[in-house]
C-alpha cells in the first residue's frame, strides 16, 4: 500500500509540475477574412488580394484575438446585399461587392486604442478587381506588411499587424515574458493538494500496520 501510494504522489508531482508552466497564448491579434455564403459566414479559403468576388457578392473582415481559422471571430450582425448595395445601381462593365467591416470589441483592441464602430460599405469595382481593391475603393487607409497580411482597414489599429497575445487583450512584453503575471496555475495548486492527501494516506497506513 505505501509502495502504491508513493507512486500515486510521484505521479500527482509530475501532473502538478506540468500544470505550472507558463500560460499558453491566447492567438494572433489580426483581421480574418470571411464570405457570405446564404446567412451565414465562412472563414475564406484565400487572401482578399486573390479573392475575386462576383457581382452581388458579401464579403466581411473581423478584427479579433483567436487562435487559428476554427477560433475566429464573425463578423456581427446581419449582412444583406440587397440592404448594402441599395443605393449603388449596377454599370455596365463593373460589379457591385458587399462589405462588412468589424473592428471587434474593446477587450480585442490593442492597448490605447478604442475599435470604432462596425460599418458596411457597398464597393463599385472592375469586374476583375480582388476583394483587396473593393476594400480600397471604400475602406481607406489600409495599412499592410511586408508579406501582405493586411494589418489595419480605416487606419485600425494605428500600430501591430498579427501580433501574438497572451491573454485576451494583452501582448508580449518586449523581452517576451507576459504582460500580465498570472500567478500559480490551478494545476498546481490541485497537484499539491492530492500530494498532501495521498502523502497523509500513507502515513496513516503506516501506521496502522505498525499498531496491527
Amino acid at each position: 500500500m505505501i509502495r502504491r501510494c508513493a507512486a500515486l504522489v510521484a505521479a500527482a508531482l509530475l501532473w502538478s509540475l506540468a500544470g505550472s508552466g507558463p500560460a499558453q497564448a491566447a492567438g494572433y491579434r489580426y483581421w480574418s477574412f470571411w464570405e457570405r455564403t446564404g446567412d451565414r459566414w465562412t472563414y475564406a479559403t484565400q487572401g482578399p488580394s486573390t479573392a475575386r468576388p462576383a457581382d452581388g457578392d458579401v464579403q466581411g473582415f473581423r478584427f479579433a484575438v483567436s487562435a487559428d481559422s476554427a477560433d475566429a471571430s464573425r463578423p456581427r450582425g446581419t449582412a444583406s446585399f440587397a440592404a448594402i448595395c441599395a443605393t449603388t445601381p449596377p454599370r455596365d462593365g463593373a460589379k457591385r461587392v458587399a462589405l462588412v467591416v468589424d473592428f471587434g470589441t474593446p477587450a480585442d483592441a490593442p492597448s490605447g486604442e478604442t475599435p470604432p464602430h462596425p460599418r458596411t460599405a457597398c464597393a463599385r469595382v472592375p469586374g476583375d478587381a480582388s476583394t483587396a481593391e473593393a476594400l480600397a475603393a471604400v475602406a481607406k487607409p489600409l495599412r499592410y506588411d511586408a508579406n501582405a497580411l493586411l494589418c489595419a482597414i480605416t487606419g485600425y489599429p494605428r500600430t501591430g499587424c498579427g501580433e501574438q497575445v497572451t491573454a485576451r487583450g494583452t501582448s508580449p512584453a518586449p523581452s517576451g515574458k507576459p504582460v500580465q503575471d498570472k500567478g500559480p496555475s490551478l494545476g498546481l495548486y490541485a497537484g499539491g493538494a492530492l500530494i498532501a492527501a495521498l502523502a497523509g494516506a500513507a502515513v496513516w497506513q503506516s501506521r496502522r500496520r505498525g499498531h496491527a
